[in-house]
């Protein structure tokens, strides 16, 4: 009985290696705050999510709990932040985007699905201050039992 012949096989290994190379999205942002959202019976894709910029809300991880405390923080990009930042949040990710984009900003909140809605309010009054008013909260959906 013949050997099985192993040339092919780094032929194989390194296709799937660049399979996954140019498949896989890196993470843009390091979390500081555990979210875990809230369920939805109706959830849309937002189409470009280029035009999108993430606040996330909710209590620090249990490495940064220490620090900041069990009460939920505002993450802006990969920082802590407080309401008095959201403006130039907002200012600096629509000088990021192109003229013709600038105006189709949307601004997702990722809020934990325990977090009260008051500090979530004051977010939305910030960013109406901001005229960033296409605001769309991030939601997983309803698996229905």
């Amino acid at each position: 009985m013949p050997a099985i012949s192993t040339a092919s096989l780094p032929d194989i290994v390194f296709m799937l290696l660049f399979f996954f190379m140019v498949s896989t999205t890196m993470r843009e942002t390091t979390l500081f705050v555990s979210v875990k959202l809230p369920e939805a019976t109706e959830v849309v894709k937002l189409e470009k999510k280029s035009l999108v910029s993430y606040i996330y809300i909710g209590p620090p991880t249990r490495t940064y709990s220490v620090t900041y405390g069990t009460e939920p923080r505002i993450q802006l990009n990969d920082s802590f932040k407080s309401l008095d930042d959201i403006r130039d949040f907002i200012s600096s990710e629509r000088d990021a985007l192109s003229e013709s984009d600038r105006n189709q900003l949307t601004t997702s909140l990722k809020v934990d699905e325990n977090t009260r809605m008051g500090i979530v309010t004051d977010v939305k009054q910030e960013l109406r201050k901001a005229s960033a008013l296409k605001i769309n909260y991030s939601s997983r959906k309803m698996v229905p039992n």
